[in-house]
């Protein structure tokens, strides 16, 4: 896969959320996103998910024109802003729901991915009753459920403890071997910097190459 943004600008209510980003990444690769809260890197990936369109420019996913030619990048996975599932259902129940969205992966997926981020298969918690730590964990496996190609990852280590900063690491590094183009913004820049390829700094809108 091949991602193409192209002097992207957006405005939202007279405000400049996103102002002329330019950036090509490719699969098998980690793009890690610096800056502060509101500095634009929610935004930059809701406009690459498709979630948001470009006030200016555009965005191109293996040269298709995002919001025309196709609406959502194929196979893509995200954890943007804190993970929703339905709260009555088991964190096993809400995976296979969305598996069977798009019956691309079974029960035996669900069954791994689950164990692959720390969480029981057989639990019988709702997904109310879960810890915060709990919440991320599953939102996590609901972002690599499927194999997707494009992984969008948004903060994915809030309310986790030592031991699910270690997962979240293992699992960044597992998609990023099997071929995943993955674009993750994190606080805490120690491990942002361990993961990525290539970094970048995000200040008001604006996307520059991260230079130390």
């Amino acid at each position: 896969m091949r991602i193409e943004v192209k002097d992207v600008t957006k405005i939202i209510r007279g405000i400049t959320v996103l102002e002329n980003v330019s950036l090509s990444m490719e699969s098998g690769k980690i793009y890690g996103l610096r800056g502060v809260n509101g500095s634009g890197k929610t935004m930059l990936m809701r406009a690459i998910s498709g979630l948001i369109s470009p006030s200016r420019g555009m965005i191109l996913i293996d040269g298709r024109r995002l919001g025309q030619e196709i609406s959502f990048p194929p196979e893509v996975g995200m954890l943007i802003e804190s993970p929703a599932f339905l709260d009555s259902y088991t964190a096993a129940r809400n995976l296979k729901l969305i598996a069977g969205i798009r019956r691309t992966v079974g029960e035996e997926r669900v069954r791994d991915v689950l164990g692959q981020v720390g969480l029981d298969f057989t639990d019988k918690r709702k997904f109310r009753q879960f810890s915060l730590g709990m919440k991320q964990r599953l939102g996590i496996a609901g972002a690599i459920l499927e194999h997707p190609k494009l992984l969008l990852i948004d903060e994915p280590t809030n309310a986790l403890d030592t031991d699910g900063v270690e997962m979240v690491k293992a699992v960044v590094r597992a998609e990023k071997e099997r071929g995943a183009l993955i674009i993750l913004a994190c606080h805490d820049f120690p491990i942002l910097k361990e993961l990525s390829d290539e970094l970048y700094l995000v200040r008001e809108g604006r996307v520059a190459r991260y230079e130390e």
